[in-house]
């Protein structure tokens, strides 16, 4: 019989991982404690039981309910030493499922006001993610997301400061928040500045709206990967094209079962999308309201998908060949992958 080899020690590169959604329960308790805020009981009861709160945002109420959590959660960061240990225990569970990159993305706008505004917020980030990279040695970097749910011209002033930083660790540019909200065209200017300045373009699309927002984004926003994108299964055309172009889906599968999208494990179309031959990165999207980490995410393709070891060590490729990481650290990590399917 086959050895099963622990996804834990499978290198992989982690490229969708929210900010506050990244924190472990315990630290949101301390940190609500801390600072007196009080948390909505449906999140205390969440954190304190170890299961995820019941969330379906397949509709705007539901969207909603999430986004209130999700709010209360980042009321909790309120001092520069907050953010610090956001990050460290962030790439902390990373490493341990086997993380060698992880780009962790955030829209600086939602931290400036307690941070002293949107520079200091930016700069407090990227000094967290710098140190942390340097102590634990995981590769770290930062994607700046625009929310769609503000005015284009905010997106806009978010992507000149990105590009301002992409010296200090910024290597991507995205757009998240409720997908039926605001169209991706909109954006266009914003993504524009980003990718002009040397910045991947890697915006939502695909979760909780069809194929046709996956299209927006590649015709839109010149997306050179999509986060989610797991809609694009519905497709057989659009599926070719991200095929043929490369684009990387950055698929949650945790998350989509979590938030209404599909309604088992086995219904995302992880298959689907490998044998289409459309690249992946597995994501946690939030582990703090979704239960599960990075590696989980792999399990969902071996368990309920029936991924080979194999094909799991292929998926690993997909994600570093995605990142921004840089070459040396790529060859690494890939050669890493290979000792672990040959180990």
């Amino acid at each position: 019989m086959e050895r099963v080899r622990d996804l834990s020690e499978l290198p992989k590169a982690h490229l969708h991982l929210h900010f506050t959604g990244s924190m472990r329960p315990g630290t949101v308790l301390e940190l609500a404690d801390k600072h007196g805020v009080r948390l909505p009981d449906a999140l205390t009861d969440a954190l304190t039981s170890g299961e995820p709160p019941r969330l379906r945002a397949t509709d705007e109420r539901g969207w909603f309910r999430f986004q209130r959590l999700y709010d209360a959660a980042r009321s909790c960061l309120r001092e520069p030493e907050d953010i610090q240990r956001l990050v460290r225990e962030a790439a902390e569970e990373d490493v341990k499922d086997g993380s060698g990159w992880l780009e962790i993305q955030v829209d600086p706008t939602s931290y400036a006001p307690r941070l002293g505004g949107l520079i200091p917020a930016l700069e407090i980030i990227l000094d967290a993610v710098d140190t942390t990279a340097r102590e634990t040695g995981l590769g770290m970097r930062v994607l700046v997301a625009a929310n769609r749910m503000k005015h284009p011209l905010d997106a806009r002033t978010l992507a000149r400061l990105a590009v301002r930083y992409a010296e200090r660790g910024v290597v991507g540019f995205g757009l998240s928040n409720d997908e039926r909200r605001g169209m991706a065209r909109d954006f266009d200017r914003a993504f524009a500045i980003a990718r002009d300045g040397g910045l991947l373009s890697a915006p939502h699309g695909g979760e909780l709206t069809g194929p046709s927002s996956v299209r927006d984004c590649l015709d839109d926003l010149d997306a050179h990967r999509i986060g989610h994108g797991v809609r694009a299964a519905e497709d057989p055309r659009l599926l070719k094209r991200l095929a043929d172009r490369g684009i990387t889906c950055e698929v949650c599968p945790a998350s989509n079962v979590a938030l209404g999208v599909y309604e088992k494990p086995q219904d995302v179309p992880l298959r689907t999308l490998f044998e289409a031959g459309v690249p992946m990165a597995l994501g946690a999207d939030d582990p703090l309201l979704f239960g599960s980490r990075l590696a989980a995410q792999y399990e969902i393709a071996r368990t309920h998908h029936g991924f080979t070891d194999a094909e799991l060590a292929e998926l690993a490729r997909q994600s570093i060949r995605g990142s921004a990481a840089p070459d040396d650290t790529k060859k690494r990590l890939l050669a890493g992958v290979d000792g672990w399917l040959v180990g």
